[in-house]
């Protein structure tokens, strides 16, 4: 229970910041080819299971629907110096194989993490959850190039820009105004996509892209100070389930 519990902490704080014990970053010498070899705590990052993926290979499968019970909670935002992340309040889950996953935050990454069979994306959100023995569930929704998204405007007007800077959303953010009618999915079982690159994590992929303007995809890298996506990796032997 505690290691859960210490990894949970980890996803939800992702708070490495420069000049720590094990920095790392997305370039440069402390960049993602050595992750594995900064920290004996992220020896996980040259694993079997990594990701992000190139999502391709698939293998049919029925898998059931997704059991979404949202509601707003996202009411702040910090800049760690990696990402940009919505905390979000407790009381909204995700329902996987059973199990209920709560909300615990989202971020960005641009551009996009995973691949759809070789194609990159503008940006990419990443929905943390986790049950109650902290195992961890990402809904990842990638977004296209389109028109103006609504509902990320509130965020985009609250974009905290320097390392450490938190600013409270004007109201709460509804994580549910995000995701698509559609809610297909890719499934495949990898990783975090930052260090300590635990696996064990399940991770949903929506089929269906989200719009999103150049505009605000300048907004999200300016105030992440350029490229912050991991390289794929290696599938090795994993299924990617459609």
């Amino acid at each position: 229970m505690r290691l859960v519990t210490s990894l949970l902490c980890l996803v939800v704080a992702s708070a490495a910041f420069a000049g720590q014990e094990g920095h790392w970053s997305y370039s440069g010498e402390a960049g993602p080819e050595a992750w594995a070899r900064l920290s004996p705590q992220f020896s996980a990052c040259a694993g079997m299971e990594q990701s992000p993926i190139d999502l391709t290979g698939f293998i049919e499968a029925e898998l059931p629907a997704l059991g979404f019970a949202y509601r707003p909670g996202g009411t702040e935002i910090l800049n760690n110096g990696h990402t940009v992340q919505v905390s979000y309040a407790a009381g909204s889950s995700l329902s996987v194989d059973g199990i209920a996953f709560e909300l615990k935050q989202l971020h960005f990454h641009t551009p996009s993490e995973n691949r759809i069979e070789g194609k990159s994306f503008p940006m990419e959100a990443h929905l943390v959850h986790a049950d109650r023995d902290g195992n961890l569930a990402v809904l990842a929704l990638l977004f296209v190039d389109g028109e103006e998204n609504g509902a990320l405007k509130s965020i985009v007007a609250t974009l905290p820009t320097s390392a450490g800077e938190k600013l409270a959303l004007p109201a709460a953010f509804a994580a549910e105004s995000l995701l698509p009618a559609d809610r297909d999915y890719y499934r495949f079982s990898g990783s975090l996509t930052t260090p300590p690159c635990t696996e064990g994590v399940r991770w949903l992929v929506l089929k269906r892209a989200a719009p999103i303007s150049a505009a605000q995809v300048e907004a999200f890298a300016h105030a992440m100070h350029g490229p912050n996506n991991r390289p794929v990796q290696p599938v090795h032997a994993r299924p990617v389930l459609k």
